[in-house]
C-alpha cells in the first residue's frame, strides 16, 4: 500500500484547535458549568413545543431559505430581508464572511485577546491574521487597529462586548474608528452578547450599519435566547455582503428545529427580558463581590466576568473545579467565568476569595 497521503492545503498546517468550555464532570465533584457562555435557563416558553413539533419532520430537509425566521428578523430589526443571512451560529456566519472576502495574501484584523475562533477561521480561509493587543485596561485599541490597515486588509472583526474580557466600545470611539476604515474594507461588529449591555453609550450595531455599507452585524440565538445547542445565528448587512453570505452558506445548514425555535424565541420577548435582567443583576453582584475581595475586574457588558491571572490561571481554574464549578482558563492569561445560577456564582465567589488570600 502506498504511503503517499492526499495533498491538503498548506494553510491548514498549525491551525489551532478551538477549545470548548470544559463540561461539568458527570458524577464528579463539579456541579456547575461556567466555562461556556451559555444561558443557565431552559428554553423560553413555547420554544420546546415548537421544537417538538419540528422534530416530527426530521425526515425532510429544512427550509433552506429560512423564510419564516428571515421575515421575523426583518420585522424585528426593521431591515429588508435582502439584508439578512443565517448560519450555524454567529461563528458559522463569521466563517462565511471570511470565505466571501478573504484568501491567500489578504489580511484580517482583530483585537487580541478576543474571540478564540477568529484566528482559526482566518487561517482556514488562507488569509493572514493581524492581531492588535488589547490596551492595559483590556479594551480594544481602535487607534492601533486603524493604524494596522493596509491595502491587503479585507476584513476587521470588532467583538463588542469583547469575549473574553467583557469590555464594550462606546459610540463616539467606534464611529471615530469607522471613519478611518476605507470603504472597501468590511468591518464586522460581532454582537453575540448585545442583549446583556446596560451602558447606554454602547451603540446598537444595527443602527451603525444602516448608514455604513461596509459594516455588517453578527448576532446569535446561543447566548441570551438559550439556543446554544441548536446552532443558529444571523448577519445584518447591506445587500452585496448579505447576498455573498447566502452564497457561501452550507445548504440546509440551519435545521428546521433551530429555525422554528428561533422564531418562537423572538416572540417570547417579555420572558427573555426578564431572564436577561436576572442574569445582569447576578453579574453586578459577582463583579461587586470580586472587587470587594480586591480583584481588578473589567466593566463587563456581557454574561461573564474576566480575571487576569497570568501564570496563576491554571491554578485558579483547578481550585474552582475542586470547589464545584468549572471555568474557562486561557493559560498564562486569565480566566473567564460565565454568570450562571446563584448557587454557582456563590461557589465561584467563595473560591475567588480563598484564592485571593493565598496570593
Amino acid at each position: 500500500m502506498s504511503e503517499t497521503n492526499p495533498k491538503l492545503r498548506a494553510a491548514l498546517e498549525g491551525v489551532p484547535a478551538y477549545v470548548p468550555g470544559k463540561r461539568a464532570a458527570a458524577g464528579g465533584p463539579v456541579a456547575y458549568k461556567l466555562s461556556s457562555n451559555e444561558n443557565p435557563y431552559p428554553p423560553l416558553p413555547g420554544v420546546m413545543e415548537q421544537a417538538i413539533t419540528a422534530a416530527g419532520s426530521f425526515n425532510r430537509y429544512p427550509d433552506m431559505a429560512c423564510t419564516d425566521l428571515m421575515n421575523e428578523l426583518a420585522d424585528r430589526f426593521g431591515v429588508p430581508v435582502t439584508h439578512l443571512a443565517t448560519g450555524t451560529g454567529s461563528v458559522g456566519v463569521a466563517q462565511q464572511l471570511l470565505q466571501a472576502t478573504s484568501g491567500p495574501g489578504d489580511e484580517v484584523i482583530y483585537a487580541w485577546r478576543s474571540f478564540e475562533a477568529y484566528p482559526i477561521i482566518t487561517q482556514i480561509s488562507g488569509a493572514t491574521s493581524v492581531k492588535v493587543p488589547l490596551t492595559p485596561s483590556e479594551d480594544h485599541d481602535l487607534d492601533a487597529m486603524a493604524d494596522a490597515i493596509t491595502d491587503r486588509t479585507r476584513l476587521i472583526f470588532v467583538c463588542n462586548p469583547n469575549n473574553p474580557t467583557g469590555n464594550a466600545i462606546r459610540r463616539a470611539e467606534l464611529e471615530r474608528f469607522l471613519d478611518r476604515v476605507p470603504a472597501d474594507v468590511l468591518v464586522v461588529l460581532d454582537e453575540a452578547y448585545r442583549e446583556f449591555i446596560r451602558d447606554a453609550e454602547v451603540p446598537d450595531g444595527v443602527e451603525i450599519y444602516r448608514d455604513r455599507p461596509n459594516v455588517a452585524v453578527l448576532r446569535t440565538f446561543s447566548k441570551a435566547y438559550g439556543l446554544a445547542g441548536l446552532r443558529v445565528g444571523f448577519a445584518i448587512a447591506h445587500e452585496p455582503v448579505a447576498a455573498a453570505l447566502r452564497k457561501t452558506a452550507v445548504p440546509f445548514g440551519v435545521s428546521q428545529l433551530a429555525q422554528d425555535a428561533a422564531v418562537a424565541s423572538l416572540r417570547a420577548e417579555d420572558e427573555l427580558l426578564g431572564r436577561v435582567g436576572s442574569l445582569v443583576s447576578e453579574r453586578t453582584r459577582v463583579v461587586e463581590g470580586l472587587r470587594a475581595q480586591g480583584w481588578t475586574v473589567p466593566e463587563t457588558q456581557a454574561n461573564f466576568v474576566w480575571l487576569r491571572l497570568g501564570d496563576r490561571t491554571t491554578d485558579f481554574a483547578a481550585a474552582c473545579e475542586k470547589a464545584g464549578v468549572v471555568v474557562r482558563p486561557f493559560a498564562g492569561e486569565g480566566v473567564r467565568a460565565t454568570i450562571a445560577e446563584t448557587e454557582a456564582n456563590d461557589i465561584f465567589l467563595q473560591t475567588a476569595e480563598a484564592f485571593r488570600k493565598e496570593l
